[in-house]
């Protein structure tokens, strides 16, 4: 069985997010989308709300599962025997970190691949920062994230009811 892994934070997760896992359940036999927990990092929501959230907006894709994980990303594969990390690149800009990160997990383990998943242009210029500016300030998210994730976005900045 080919087992990938998706990993990030998905503060919270965007359209942009769905379309590499989607793309990436049409190319594996599974998917595991993984919530990074990083302790130096201030997330919006919780891991147990950024979990949930994933598993609503891929409900659809039966061979995907969500979790979480704390520590090297490279011991999850290991746990989980999963081969392949997929990582969804905006621009050259994300390369230059993903490859450093694709580069230290080969040296951690050589049975590991990290695949190159460019996104759709239309989400080309989409992060979850962005997503999270534009609707603390009132803009349009609609079609940005899943309408459960706008929901929850503007219960968190006291929009709209």
């Amino acid at each position: 069985m080919r087992i990938a892994v998706c990993p990030g934070s998905f503060d919270p997760v965007t359209n942009g997010h769905l379309d590499i896992i989607t793309r990436a359940s049409k190319t594996f036999d599974k998917v595991i989308v993984v919530v990074s927990r990083n302790s130096s990092k201030n997330y919006m929501f919780t891991i147990e709300e950024r979990m949930e959230m994933l598993k609503v907006s891929c409900a659809g894709l039966d061979n995907v599962e969500v979790d979480c994980f704390t520590g090297l990303l490279i011991d999850y594969m290991t746990l989980k025997n999963a081969h392949v990390i997929i990582k969804g690149l905006r621009a050259v800009s994300d390369f230059e970190y993903e490859m450093q990160m694709a580069l230290m997990n080969r040296k951690l383990n050589q049975d590991v691949e990290t695949v190159f998943m460019m996104t759709n242009s239309k989400y080309s210029y989409l992060s979850s920062s962005i997503v999270k500016e534009v609707a603390k300030n009132g803009g349009c998210i609609k079609g940005l994230v899943p309408d459960l994730v706008g929901e929850e976005l503007l219960k968190r900045f006291n929009i709209g009811g």
